[in-house]
């Protein structure tokens, strides 16, 4: 057993994560995503919010320069408070907002976890730095 390691991290999630490169990116998304369509990789927690994931997935990844997180703009260009809660866990001030159609062109992540999140626009991409010593 590991410790220190949050405990929604799985083992298979941290494998994948470990094998991501630089600006390789991780689509955390909600229950409406259409997750296997755009992913090649997929590992589903369904009974777990999007924000919590990405608060977990945090404490091993570190963020690529801008942009690192992506998020899914609404239709009127408002913020949703899911999505507030998501630029809060992703723990930077750089937030690009893409339309939907474009979320999804740039969805084709190296994984994509659909998520247990049942609000709208749940759904954000991030990337992943060089680990510099």
């Amino acid at each position: 057993m590991l410790t220190g390691i949050h405990p929604l991290l799985t083992g298979p999630l941290l494998a994948h994560l470990d094998a991501m490169g630089h600006s390789d990116a991780v689509v955390q998304a909600d229950a409406h995503f259409p997750a296997e369509r755009l992913g090649t990789r997929s590992l589903a927690f369904p009974g777990v919010a999007t924000p919590d994931l990405l608060t977990a997935g945090r404490t091993v990844v570190p963020l690529d320069d801008a942009p690192a997180v992506d998020l899914m703009a609404t239709p009127d260009g408002s913020r949703l408070p899911v999505q507030d809660e998501l630029a809060g866990a992703a723990g930077t001030g750089e937030i690009r907002f893409l339309d939907r159609q474009e979320f999804y062109d740039v969805a084709a992540a190296f994984l994509v976890v659909p998520t247990g999140e049942t609000r709208v626009y749940g759904n954000m991409i991030l990337r992943t730095r060089v680990v510099r010593p």
